[in-house]
């Protein structure tokens, strides 16, 4: 993408040199201030270069705020901006910044993938299971000896389906899916135990 002034506003040109099509900053997802700022750059550049008594630190005042609007450019679009200097002509690539993939976490490097804590992470499942387990019979063994088995299968219904949207909401979450891998099969061992239960 190259960065140009015709008359008094700035443009976008994809390749193809000066043939290349033109682009209204306005017209991109670049933001509202970006595009303004880069017809105010535009601006004043047409001004410093048609008046022939321009200083030479206004001059360097306006390729230096050129520049600055390239390298805010480049960071929005992620591509790369060629800026030529409208008043010395000077050309200059401007490169997008590297992107992070994610926050870095101190002491380590970001390429370097964090081991799975299978120990850990089992043990909390294990755990989670035998507490659903545990509960899901207590209460349908208590329903199903002092009330009815139909009552024990509908709280059991509704024990699941509100623990189920949770447990969907959690599968990803790095640290709470090994508690949700157990509940889970804390479920399905539980429904084996109520229908056993009841019938």
């Amino acid at each position: 993408m190259e960065l140009r002034i015709r008359g008094e506003h700035a443009v976008l040109a994809g390749p193809g040199g000066e043939q290349g099509r033109e682009v209204d900053p306005r017209r991109l997802a670049i933001g509202a201030d970006l595009a303004e700022a880069l017809h105010e750059w535009a601006r004043v550049a047409s001004a410093v270069t048609r008046a022939e008594a321009g200083t030479d630190a206004a001059r360097a005042v306006v390729a230096q705020r050129g520049r600055q609007l390239a390298v805010r450019l480049a960071a929005v679009m992620g591509t790369q901006v060629r800026f030529v200097d409208p008043v010395t002509g000077a050309e200059t690539v401007i490169e997008p910044p590297a992107r992070e993939r994610g926050p870095r976490r101190a002491g380590r490097s970001s390429a370097a993938p964090e081991p799975t804590p299978w120990f850990t992470g089992l043990t909390v499942s294990l755990f989670s299971a035998i507490v659903v387990v545990v509960a899901m019979l207590a209460l349908a063994g208590t329903l199903a000896r002092e009330t009815s088995g139909w009552l024990a299968v509908v709280a059991a219904l509704v024990v699941t389906g509100g623990i189920v949207p949770s447990l969907w909401l959690g599968r990803r979450v790095p640290i709470l899916r090994w508690a949700v891998y157990g509940v889970g099969g804390g479920l399905v061992v539980a429904w084996a135990g109520v229908l056993a239960t009841v019938w």
